[in-house]
């Protein structure tokens, strides 16, 4: 059985976090010098956390493909097209994020595109894909860049929108397996709904092959994920 398709499956069915960490804890490859090897086709050795048991692609895998459409630049973009071409920093948020986690993930995509800028890193893609359209429209994203210094013009940076809050669920659910729900935001005056979802960054390198996983992104070592980054990026 292939044990990420099962997590997935159950993930999908379920649409609750707890089945996903059952996945985690109750399914086990029984090889972990195997799944620690260094993985062909990437430049970074394994990570300290292995991930390789979780319902995510991690670690040497694949990175699913996604298509959206980028409101700002009125062209739709696909994580397929960066194959063969660039090193691309991914991570999902929604503007409307009221404890400041998106905020900080997008930090961290935006220290790494100060640094393309810095050093000339032409092949470097920045990508963040919301999972709330309904209230992430086109106004509200480019302002939302505004507020977190995001320098559109540099043409590597792409707001991925969904044209419904559906096909986001159906995406990082299904492709990323990450359960997205949406949820009465009751103890918010200022906001109907809220999402409970995971603090991901994805960083990927030119063949479409993950290099890191950061399930902590909101939190983790910005200089981290930039050292990384370049790492990759230069390799």
């Amino acid at each position: 059985m292939n044990r990420r398709l099962y997590c997935r499956s159950v993930v999908a069915s379920s649409m609750g976090i707890v089945a996903t960490a059952g996945c985690l804890d109750s399914l086990s490859s029984g090889d972990d010098e195997s799944d620690r090897a260094h993985a062909d086709g990437v430049t970074l050795g394994p990570p300290e956390q292995d991930l390789s048991e979780a319902s995510h692609p991690s670690y040497g895998e694949e990175l699913p493909t996604i298509e959206f459409p980028d409101p700002l630049t009125g062209e739709t973009v696909s994580t397929e097209q960066f194959e063969g071409e660039r090193t691309t920093l991914l991570t999902f948020f929604y503007t409307s994020c009221p404890d400041g986690a998106c905020p900080a993930l997008l930090l961290r995509l935006r220290r790494a595109q100060e640094v393309a800028a810095e050093e000339g890193y032409d092949d470097a893609a920045f990508l963040a894909m919301t999972f709330d359209p309904e209230r992430d429209t086109e106004d509200e994203l480019r302002a939302h860049a505004g507020e977190q210094g995001v320098d559109l013009d540099a043409g590597n940076w792409h707001f991925l929108r969904p044209e419904r809050y559906e096909e986001a669920k159906e995406s990082l659910t299904g492709e990323f397996g990450l359960p997205l729900e949406k949820r009465d935001a009751d103890e918010y005056d200022t906001l109907e709904y809220m999402f409970p979802h995971y603090n991901y960054i994805f960083l990927v390198n030119e063949l479409g092959l993950i290099e890191r996983v950061y399930p902590n992104g909101a939190t983790v070592d910005p200089s981290q994920v930039v050292e990384e980054f370049e790492t990759v990026v230069t390799a």
